[in-house]
């Protein structure tokens, strides 16, 4: 059965902005890494849009090699999109969901193959609800910001989560890895 993990970044005061948040040489490789172990990557569409960047990067590198290779990294793994606007993606590498999130992660766990990231916060937020999520790997950043979009927002009921690893940076940003303590 594949490992369903919850990946993102937050600041210090828990919302999720990726205008708010300067990611150094050394994240952008921890996740050119994760995405090389990935099978697949489920994003809504907002941040599916935003992660459109990339394939510009592709098209006209930036000479930032940690830049370029994540590029080529999110280019490369395959994408699901969960959106009720968007008819079609211009990412070669990206399709939109048929079933419900509940159907698709039901069944992309069954299947064979690299764990399966879910990579946007409503996304994260929906698939704990449905207790799917089996590893969070949250990097949080130095910063407060005071405002935003909180990452677990409009969760219900409390849920208890062992630390299972924690991974530093030297721009003093760390990545907080939870397990559900079912």
């Amino acid at each position: 059965m594949r490992k369903l993990i919850a990946a993102i970044n937050m600041t210090l005061d828990g919302y999720c902005d990726h205008d708010v948040i300067t990611p150094d040489a050394t994240i952008h490789d921890h996740y050119t890494d994760l995405l090389d172990q990935a099978g697949v990557a489920l994003y809504g569409r907002t941040t599916y849009q935003l992660m459109e960047y990339w394939q510009t990067v592709l098209k006209e590198p930036t000479g930032n090699k940690a830049m370029d290779d994540f590029a080529i990294a999110i280019d490369r793994v395959p994408k699901i999109v969960f959106s009720r606007t968007l008819k079609e993606l211009t990412w070669e590498t990206a399709t939109l969901a048929t079933r419900s999130l509940e159907e698709e992660v039901v069944a992309l766990k069954q299947e064979p193959g690299k764990a399966i990231f879910a990579c946007s916060p409503g996304l994260i937020v929906s698939l704990t609800q449905l207790d799917l999520i089996d590893e969070y790997q949250i990097c949080v950043h130095p910063v407060v910001v005071g405002s935003g979009l909180p990452l677990f927002k409009n969760i219900d009921h409390r849920i208890n989560l062992k630390l299972i690893n924690t991974k530093n940076f030297d721009s003093g940003a760390i990545i907080l890895y939870y397990e559900p303590a079912r």
